[in-house]
């Protein structure tokens, strides 16, 4: 509360879903550390989906140590899945903005202060702001198969976006929490966003190599349920009908 009795809300609120990234998070929240001072109001919020390694009190130790020490942690009781996290942590968010990122390392925090200035600025409609790698930093095979499902979800789904595959995201809270909830629903926000006539804007991102540790998918996991999620999402694209004005009289 600030001294004249209004609640200072953040405006933008840094959310990342992790799993098991225990040595991974000190680094990281060292370097969203360094930026929140060039950014609004914010928070940040990790949701924990169930680790069984020391995420959790590596988490408790950056908020004790003055690292984030406003720094909110959240647990799911089991694994329910990144969609399921991110939704956790929208939903518990209090800043009119999000901004979504990943715990291993991959992405970087100095984007942010870019990602949230193109969506606050832009003119008409806030957008989807999507982070874009230009220069992967994966394996081969892992590149490939990336480069095979963008091409079959633009394909079928016609969002307009060429990389959905990175996790630097920033979008407006609301528009998030009108979403149907489903596991892999972070993958396919352009598409669902767009249909609802929530504009998209490419921003082209740095990604780094995983800081420790490794994916929790293979390129075979990737491939066979996103295959089933592209369709699921045009089912669901289909079926929508969504009003484009609504007048109180």
């Amino acid at each position: 509360m600030s001294g004249n009795g209004v609640d200072e809300r953040p405006v933008v609120s840094i959310i990342a879903a992790v799993l098991n990234e225990g040595p991974n998070i000190r680094p990281l929240c060292q370097e969203i550390s360094a930026v929140l001072g060039q950014l609004p109001r914010a928070e940040v919020i990790f949701v924990d989906d169930g680790s069984t390694d020391d995420t959790v009190v590596a988490l408790e130790a950056v908020r004790r140590d003055g690292i984030l020490p406003g720094l909110r942690i959240i647990s799911h009781d089991t694994v329910y899945g990144k969609s399921a996290g991110l939704r956790t942590g929208v939903e518990a968010a209090r800043g009119e903005w999000v901004i979504l990122l990943d715990g291993d390392g991959q992405d970087n925090p100095a984007d942010f202060i870019p990602m949230l200035e193109m969506g606050r600025t832009a003119k008409g409609r806030a957008p989807l702001v999507v982070g874009v790698r230009t220069k992967r930093r994966d394996t081969m095979s892992r590149r490939l198969a990336s480069r095979f499902a963008n091409a079959l979800r633009r394909r079928l789904l016609d969002d307009g976006c060429p990389d959905t595959g990175a996790s630097l995201k920033a979008f407006r809270r609301e528009d998030f929490l009108g979403l149907p909830q489903f596991e892999g629903l972070h993958r396919f926000l352009p598409a669902l966003m767009g249909r609802r006539g929530v504009p998209l804007a490419c921003f082209s991102v740095h990604h780094r190599n995983r800081l420790h540790g490794s994916s929790k998918y293979t390129n075979l996991n990737r491939a066979i349920v996103g295959i089933r999620d592209i369709l699921g999402v045009m089912w669901l694209n289909n079926r929508a009908r969504i009003p484009k004005r609504v007048i109180e009289r």
